[in-house]
């Protein structure tokens, strides 16, 4: 999962890249592998700053003021196709035609039918593993058929929807040609979140595109609007706005697991309340609790793993009338272990993240809620510890079922043998993970949790639960091809095969003219 955003100030003599940089600080969470900033300057001159690393490693004053120019893109990543290589930090960039920037977040389920028509075909050089330039070139190679010495907003339209017309997956992507403007889209499924905000300034309206809504509130925009799927808006620097949804009757499923771990609380997606939606799941969770365990359960206590779960822990112990507190204690400076590359990484880094606090669990029945169990990895530990800190019992709940599946569409869990619910049932996970009992939420009841706050999405990507794929092109084989990149084994491998020297305008601290 990554985070992208871009931003058009009206007010041609300001900088752009200090409001993307407090962007990307706002979309951390969404990826900690690499970050990276492109703006554009006087005559379309474009300057890049971007390598490894979280936002505050990558970014400093003196290098955001080299980053010149009233628009610009910024990108947050962590690897799930290609490697965590510096040469795949976004965003990209190709020079013909126009100059075109370019940042992304999913993935494509057809990337090597896409690989090859660029290199048979379109006769463009592909220079990373990555999903985004395929995509950016794909952008490039249907405006180059226009054959224009300069493009207007129908010349992008067409090229945009002639990306959906041959671009299969999730995706949310924002974009800037070089003196022209920025450029949102969004999948024709809606599964990867992209909306966009606007600012009333001096000299006009400001405008901003961010995976959530929250960048755009923290940066004072207002108005939010999230794109429909299939929909693409572009905004000029002559303060033209444009927006078209191109694919008619677009099948709207949008990925339910942004709500249960990725998102920020405090966002609003599609015009659902994170935070909200969370609640919720805490309710419904608390009867599965009461299903699995009965009323007369020996739960003493209900703690939370922090900091997603909270919201949903807090719930869960109201409903349940059982007493809520706070038992591990996370070191913040530690980041998401989900998202780190590696599983003797996120091993390791467990313990170091987490403290148990032994008179929160000493002598009790605990009943951890957490927002969904993956690998499997941090929820061993944390039950270890639990145990270690002197617990009599260990209950664990989840708030999202038992995942079983692999993601196709930007999440880093696709291999499924890597899951710890693969080909297990609920005692089979309990046992694995050493609690007396493992709860996982209900797929309805899930669902109903997101649901209640906007009756106008009627189904979801739930692919990762329910093994259902709803973009096609998914099969044995595009599994099999996917576990093969993606495993942890396998992706270090790829890893040592990336020199950090690769050539070409995708990394490093370029200043592009």
């Amino acid at each position: 999962m990554c985070g992208i955003t871009a931003l058009l100030l009206a007010d041609q003599n300001l900088m752009a890249s200090p409001e993307l940089h407090e962007g990307l600080g706002m979309l951390q969470h969404r990826g900690q592998d690499a970050a990276g900033i492109v703006t554009c300057g006087n005559k379309g001159r474009l300057y890049q700053i971007k390598g490894n690393g979280m936002v505050r490693d990558v970014f400093d004053q003196p290098k955001l003021e080299q980053l010149v120019g009233s628009m610009g893109v910024g990108h947050v990543r962590y690897p799930t196709a290609g490697s965590s290589s510096m040469s795949e930090a976004q965003p990209f960039y190709v020079n013909s035609p126009y100059g075109i920037v370019f940042a992304h977040n999913g993935n494509l389920v057809n990337a090597e039918e896409l690989r090859t028509f660029l290199d048979q075909d379109a006769h463009r050089h592909i220079n990373t593993e990555s999903d985004s330039e395929l995509l950016l070139n794909i952008f490039a190679n249907n405006l180059q058929k226009t054959g224009k010495f300069r493009i207007n907003e129908e010349d992008i339209f067409t090229a945009i929807k002639g990306i959906f017309d041959v671009c299969h997956g999730g995706y949310a992507c924002v974009a800037m040609i070089a003196g022209f403007g920025i450029i949102g889209f969004r999948d024709p499924h809606g599964i990867r979140p992209i909306g966009f905000a606007k600012r009333q300034s001096p000299k006009g309206m400001d405008y901003m595109f961010a995976s959530e809504s929250v960048v755009c509130d923290g940066c004072s925009f207002s108005d939010f609007e999230d794109l429909r799927p299939g929909e693409a808006v572009i905004m000029t620097k002559a303060g033209r706005v444009s927006r078209r949804e191109l694919v008619p009757n677009a099948n709207f499923t949008p990925c339910i697991f942004e709500y249960v771990y990725f998102s920020r609380p405090d966002s609003i997606i599609d015009g659902i309340s994170v935070y909200k939606c969370r609640l919720a799941m805490g309710e419904a969770l608390a009867d599965e609790v009461l299903r699995k365990l009965g009323p007369d359960h020996d739960i003493d206590v209900i703690i939370p793993v922090p900091d997603t779960s909270r919201v949903a822990a807090l719930q869960t112990a109201y409903k349940l009338d059982i007493t809520y507190r706070e038992g591990f204690i996370k070191n913040r400076y530690i980041g998401r272990t989900f998202i780190m590359p590696g599983q003797a990484m996120r091993k390791k880094t467990v313990r170091r993240k987490f403290n148990a606090m032994a008179l929160e669990f000493a002598d009790k029945n605990v009943l951890i809620v957490d927002d969904s169990i993956v690998r499997g990895t941090t929820s061993k530990e944390i039950v270890q510890m639990a145990r270690d800190a002197g617990a009599k019992k260990v209950y664990l709940a989840s708030c999202a079922p038992a995942i079983r599946f692999p993601n196709v569409y930007g999440i880093d869990m696709p291999t499924p043998k890597e899951l710890i619910a693969y080909e297990k049932n609920d005692d089979e996970i309990a046992e694995a993970l050493g609690v007396d009992k493992v709860i996982f939420q209900t797929l309805q009841g899930l669902e109903e949790s997101c649901v209640k706050f906007n009756h106008n999405i009627v189904s979801w990507d739930a692919s990762v639960f329910d093994g259902k794929y709803v973009t096609g092109k998914v099969d044995a084989e595009y599994l099999q091809h996917l576990e093969d990149l993606r495993s942890d084994g396998k992706k270090g491998k790829l890893e040592d095969t990336q020199s950090p020297e690769t050539l070409g305008l995708y990394n490093f601290n370029l200043q592009l003219k």
